[in-house]
């Protein structure tokens, strides 16, 4: 094992203890992975808590989520696929977040996509997070359901389930999924104390410009303008 490797199973490791530190995953919930760049991947294992994984816990799995090589005992995550999609479909991706962080799956549960512009952080580096159709999970369902996404966004809540984001190294697919969730615990907590007061289509115009002239990474729903 290389040690860039070694160094990548440790920072999933990292990863995952601050999702379940965050709250964002309970018990055995969420999982990760990272491209390593020769056709082979690094992903969480199923049925291993993300608080309380080892380097030795990760799977190392090929372009179809198919292992290669597990510790004894241990499968690669069962809903794999939606990452081999975004993988497949991101040349630019080289890490994906699953979770189910509280307040996005809880926008996600009553069906309301993240797209109320409310804070100029949000609109410069998200845009909005549409919400996918529900699948079944571990099924080809939720990477058919996400596919239509993936040109314009960085992230996405699944219906009735959780939240995906991805990006160009680990850190950044985490950050995207804080960002969600930072986002839906505002809207949320705005909506409680009578309705947010929106950000005009003026002002996101002038953050949408921002953005292109900070030439920001990822991909954004102000691309596709």
């Amino acid at each position: 094992m290389s040690l860039k490797e070694q160094e990548i199973r440790e920072q999933i490791c990292a990863v995952g203890q601050r999702m379940y530190a965050r709250n964002m995953v309970a018990a055995n919930d969420g999982n990760i992975s990272v491209r390593l760049g020769n056709g082979e991947f690094l992903c969480s294992p199923t049925g291993v808590s993300k608080g309380f994984m080892s380097p030795n816990h990760i799977c190392r799995v090929d372009a179809k989520g198919n292992a290669i090589e597990t510790r004894e005992g241990l499968k690669p995550s069962s809903e794999i696929k939606m990452h081999m999609r975004v993988y497949e479909l991101r040349q630019d991706v080289n890490a994906v977040c699953h979770a189910h962080p509280s307040f996005a799956t809880a926008f996600a549960i009553a069906g309301i996509p993240l797209e109320e512009p409310i804070m100029p952080e949000a609109v410069l580096f998200l845009g909005s997070v549409p919400i996918a159709r529900y699948g079944t999970p571990s099924t080809m369902e939720i990477p058919d359901s996400i596919e239509e996404f993936l040109p314009n966004y960085d992230a996405v809540l699944l219906a009735n389930h959780g939240a995906l984001s991805w990006g160009k190294d680990l850190t950044t697919a985490f950050h995207k999924m804080e960002s969600v969730e930072f986002y839906a615990e505002l809207l949320y907590k705005a909506k409680v104390l009578g309705g947010p007061n929106l950000l005009t289509g003026a002002q996101v115009n002038r953050l949408y410009q921002l953005r292109k002239e900070m030439k920001l990474p990822g991909r954004h729903p102000a691309d596709a303008l």
